[in-house]
């Protein structure tokens, strides 16, 4: 195995770890928040949602990840500015 085929797939279980950590607290936030308007709960859904298809979906470019990320991003600024 050649050196930047292994530190591709470093790369990408770090993603992975990543994606993970943002999963479960968007998760955490969901599920503690009893006192959450509709409006929050749909932007958060919408910001694990697309979380976890980050997370299964494999053959991504870097280029479609980074987009998927800053959407995700977008959602939750709005979720904490509004």
């Amino acid at each position: 195995m050649s050196l930047s085929s292994k530190q591709s797939k470093m790369s990408r279980l770090k993603q992975i770890q990543i994606i993970d950590t943002a999963i479960q607290s968007v998760a955490s936030i969901t599920e503690s928040q009893c006192s959450l308007s509709e409006t929050d709960l749909i932007v958060l859904n919408e910001a694990l949602e697309r979380l976890q298809f980050l997370k299964r979906k494999k053959g991504k470019t870097n280029e479609q990840i980074r987009n998927e990320i800053v959407q995700v991003v977008s959602l939750l600024v709005k979720f904490f500015k509004d």
